[in-house]
């Protein structure tokens, strides 16, 4: 069976292959078998001679194999991510091959509930064996045999794809090359399975839902489905999302019409959300989704985050959403804190939207610079791709403290107090030119935190491990002395807490490099006492009213800083404006800058 859509003038075609014969069982994680089993899947693009450019899509709750082009009756209905999928697009299928199937239990073309139990043959309905994203991973793992794919470059999903993707990276750590969940979490809350139990609920206890035997009726449970994917779709939104889309207004009254009709804007949408979704899905496989949704654990069946996570051995980007109130940044944080834990090789992302849970859908333009930038990097791990697709696009205009980090920044002499192989981290690295730089010139282990969106991407399109973190908020990710060396460059004086980072630092560091500007040097000095205003130099090139600086300090200040803290200083540099050469005399007035060696005895 095969339905043909196109992309770009490419011929894509969803076709339906039988994986598993009737007389050889598919074993679930439920204790039952399965057979036999047919899976719908689409492919764009060409798998290459040397077979490692495939990427694994993987849909979300109510998704299908129809991932990228257009498909339906007439052709007018897009794929689901067909703005991040298809030629010349983030996920370029010019360069990756794609495969989508639509997952175990679905009702989109792979045997679910819908489909003809062979012992009786009418539809399973709810004889249907309860599947797990362990079970639907392992067949789309069969499918990939039958492809002939050797090795993933990337498997990548949100939501209930997202738990695809961290279910690969734990169940075939050789297989993938790279991880991009987006907008999941490594098991669901208890709000979580209550929205889906609620959605459940309102199925079951529709009167056409009839134990699940109500595919040869002539009404389904359309109200119980509609009901629940209106719940649903709550949670997929954000209040603020929420508020600017729809607020209080009416749909087509001028006041209020004192009945129970739906007349908030809201109201309406909501019902055209139900009334469109049961025209496309099966109620059983809501059931079937859900409840494998709920069952996902990855802490529960490891004993600990850290013991799942200590399986993987792919690159891993995780990305999240400041809105997402279903799937949260703290549950994405949790994850990439547990696999920085264990030493992995992972960078998160958490992009700021209103959009909620499906931003990752909507948010083509944001997500997708980084995933392409990953995937290149994946691929090509030996260039260096500041030059990739993402960066066609108008950089960012730094602002002036950008400016300022990056001309007082001595990256040669920064450089040559690392020794070689090192581990290190830099925190506000920046647009990780340092750890480019030390990593082809030194060998070095990196690793970066920073804040602004933009640094990361190009961070990732550098193949860098990066963080999107505050530091302010620590380093739980890191156990004591993680790293041979932290770098801290031009920062300590701009974050509210600089003891609780120094000590920080100093805890997951064996030595803690800092640089920061000198507050005390002379021209500073001639400002503020002669000329009675507040001081700007080269150094320091803001006015009182725009500069990012909370703390004024000098060497003597960080001296007996670290005096205080039982800090050693191992090596102290004051240097004049780009000199790699110290200045020997009265370095406290004369230096504008410095930069120093610290450790913890």
């Amino acid at each position: 069976m095969t339905d043909s859509v196109n992309t770009a003038n490419e011929l894509v075609q969803t076709q339906i292959v039988r994986l598993v014969k009737p007389d050889h069982a598919f074993e679930l994680s439920c204790g039952r078998t399965l057979a036999p089993i047919d899976v719908a899947y689409e492919t764009c693009g060409q798998l290459n001679e040397a077979g490692d450019n495939a990427v694994l899509a993987c849909h979300a709750l109510t998704g299908d194999a129809h991932v990228s082009g257009f498909h339906g009756p007439n052709g007018e209905k897009p794929g689901w991510w067909n703005d991040m999928i298809g030629p010349d697009r983030w996920v370029d299928t010019n360069k990756y091959f794609v495969i989508c199937t639509n997952l175990l239990g679905g009702c989109s073309g792979t045997t679910g509930p819908g489909s003809i139990n062979p012992e009786t043959g009418k539809p399973y309905g709810l004889d249907f064996p309860i599947v797990t994203i362990a079970d639907m991973v392992r067949l789309q793992k069969m499918l990939l045999d039958f492809l002939g794919v050797r090795q993933l470059l990337a498997v990548i999903g949100g939501s209930v794809g997202g738990m695809q993707v961290l279910q690969w990276l734990v169940d075939y750590p050789d297989f993938v090359k790279a991880g991009i969940p987006i907008a999941t979490t490594a098991h669901l809350n208890a709000q979580s399975i209550a929205f889906d139990a609620v959605g459940r609920n309102a199925i079951v206890a529709d009167p056409n839902f009839n134990e699940g035997k109500y595919y040869d009726a002539d009404e389904g449970p359309r109200r119980g489905l509609g009901i629940a994917r209106m719940i649903g779709h709550i949670t997929y939104l954000s209040e603020e999302g929420m508020r600017s889309k729809f607020g209080r207004q009416l749909r087509s009254a001028a006041d209020y019409t004192y009945d129970f009709a739906s007349e908030f804007s809201v109201e309406t949408y909501l019902d055209h959300q139900g009334e469109r979704f049961v025209e496309r899905f099966d109620a059983n496989t809501y059931l079937y989704v859900t409840k494998a949704a709920d069952y996902f654990d990855l802490e529960k069946a490891y004993g600990s985050l850290e013991k799942a996570f200590e399986m993987i051995r792919s690159r891993v980007l995780i990305i999240s959403y400041s809105s997402d109130w279903l799937f949260t940044p703290q549950q994405s944080k949790k994850m990439v804190n547990a696999m920085a834990a264990t030493g992995k090789d992972v960078s998160y992302y958490n992009i700021e939207s209103s959009y909620g849970h499906d931003a990752f859908l909507l948010e083509t333009d944001t997500q997708g610079p980084i995933i392409s930038c990953f995937l290149q990097a994946t691929a090509h791990p030996l260039l260096d791709h500041t030059d990739c697709m993402c960066e066609a696009r108008e950089r960012p205009v730094l602002t002036r403290f950008e400016q300022a980090q990056r001309t007082r920044v001595d990256y040669e002499l920064i450089e040559s107090l690392i020794e070689p192989r090192a581990t290190v981290l830099d925190v506000g690295c920046g647009d990780g030119e340092l750890l480019a730089q030390l990593r082809r010139d030194k060998h070095i282990s990196a690793r970066g935190i920073e804040v602004q969106q933009d640094l990361i991407l190009t961070c990732v399109c550098r193949g860098l491990s990066i963080m999107h973190h505050d530091i302010d908020e620590g380093l739980k990710a890191f156990a004591d002395k993680s790293f041979d060396y932290v770098i801290l460059s031009q920062t300590l004086q701009a974050v509210p807490n600089p003891k609780k980072v120094f000590t920080e630092l100093l805890r997951v560091g064996r030595r803690v490099i800092v640089s920061f500007p000198n507050f005390a040097f002379w021209r500073s000095r001639f400002q503020l006492s002669l000329l009675g205003r507040a001081p700007v130099t080269k150094q320091l090139p803001f006015g009182w009213y725009n500069s990012p600086n909370i703390h004024f300090l000098s060497l003597k200040d960080f001296d007996h800083f670290c005096e205080r803290l039982g800090v050693t200083i191992e090596k102290r540099i004051p240097l004049v404006k780009t000199s790699l050469s110290p200045v020997r005399f009265a370095p406290n007035l004369l230096a504008e800058q410095a930069i120093y060696v610290t450790s913890r005895p």
